[in-house]
């Protein structure tokens, strides 16, 4: 990013207090690495690029507030760094709050928010592509409804802040980017994972009616319609998150 004032509009958006955690996933050359380390209790930057990764060493050797995790920061696409998740763990065992705040790298946005939300990180403000903005805003009916919706809907409120142009980076994007918050408000509690994998099935098959999409994922399709009222024909993208809450409730009773 190198535009200074969007890059502490982004700081800002994080709500950061002095003695909070802050999570910084592929912070490149540092630009919003110095405007977190002048706001938060510590610094945690994940980057997987060796060279930065060096040149972040370097540049941030005499900060005791600063840590680097090198590598990824998903050991998968269901599962965290081995590493963050121990400083995760740690801050939360220390009573301190952790945030990440980051400009997102595009490819690994969607399944680290989800983590990070089901570990009990705090707040979430990022830049990503804004079709992923779109996703994690959308309601039933939207077009850009689907999983990525429902269960972050379930964890967080969302909150889009502002669209970003190509020209707020170098090497400029070809599309647009967004500003966006999510802060944690857990509905689901220790079903969260269950929860997640629960939608995945039901929305892959996205296409067929609900009680189809059901029978796919080797569940009783009828029972759990009649129980919880929804008709069989509809379709996945229009069933409400908590209308999924409530099939998958009902789906446990009947395992």
């Amino acid at each position: 990013m190198i535009d200074q004032n969007l890059v502490r509009l982004i700081a800002d958006a994080g709500m950061i207090g002095p003695n909070d955690v802050v999570i910084e996933v592929g912070p490149g050359t540092g630009t919003l690495t110095d405007e977190l380390l002048a706001r938060a209790g510590q610094v945690v930057a994940v980057e997987i690029d060796r060279d930065l990764a060096g040149m972040l060493r370097e540049r941030y050797a005499d900060r005791a507030t600063f840590r680097l995790i090198e590598g990824d920061a998903l050991a998968g696409k269901h599962a965290l760094n081995d590493d963050l998740l121990v400083v995760i763990r740690a801050a939360q065992a220390n009573g301190q709050v952790v945030r990440l705040v980051a400009n997102l790298p595009y490819n690994i946005a969607s399944p680290l928010v989800i983590e990070l939300l089901l570990v009990g990180v705090a707040s979430l403000a990022f830049t990503v592509q804004k079709e992923v903005a779109d996703r994690l805003r959308a309601v039933a009916n939207d077009e850009a409804y689907g999983p990525l919706s429902v269960v972050v809907n379930m964890l967080s409120d969302v909150e889009v802040l502002r669209t970003l142009p190509p020209q707020a980076f170098w090497p400029a994007p070809k599309i647009d980017s967004a500003l966006v918050r999510l802060v944690r408000r857990d509905r689901l509690g220790e079903n969260g994972n269950a929860f997640s994998r629960f939608v995945q099935q039901v929305f892959a098959a996205r296409r067929k009616t609900l009680r189809n999409a059901l029978l796919n994922a080797d569940l009783p399709a009828d029972e759990l319609l009649a129980k919880v009222g929804l008709d069989p024909k509809r379709r996945p993208e229009e069933i409400a998150a908590d209308q999924l809450l409530a099939l998958f409730d009902a789906s446990r009773g009947s395992r």
